[in-house]
């Protein structure tokens, strides 16, 4: 799928010289690491227990637990696996409703001079 993608827009990867793409186990394929190489990105994932770790390897707990959070909060919060919408426009302007609404949300908190600053529960509902 990756691969597709970059295919589909090729300025993807004309526009980002020297791309750095963070990815899960998932994606350990010769074929693709050759395709990537040749196209100059870089590929950065945990390394399997038999394999030797990539020297930046402890950067990508704290981005996945980030990344992780981030979809979280999307699926609970915000409930877009129950969107409602019926094509993508719908989706789209759904998702995009929600993420407003948080956006607006955490800014009045801290406009507000809330004294944590974190936390959205009363927002959650």
């Amino acid at each position: 799928m990756l691969m597709a993608v970059l295919d589909a827009d090729r300025a993807l990867l004309h526009d980002r010289p020297g791309l750095l793409i963070l990815a899960d186990k998932g994606y350990v394929s010769q074929d693709l690491d050759r395709y990537l190489a040749d196209r100059g990105v870089r590929l950065l994932r945990p390394a399997y227990r038999n394999r030797t770790p990539h020297p930046a390897q402890h950067l990508l707990k704290p981005v996945r637990q980030l990344i992780e959070s981030v979809n979280a909060t999307l699926k609970s919060q915000l409930d877009l696996e129950l969107h409602g919408g019926r094509t993508i426009e719908g989706v789209a302007a759904r998702a995009a409703q929600r993420l407003l609404a948080l956006t607006a949300a955490i800014w009045h908190h801290r406009a507000t001079g809330q004294s944590t600053t974190r936390s959205l529960i009363a927002y959650d509902h």
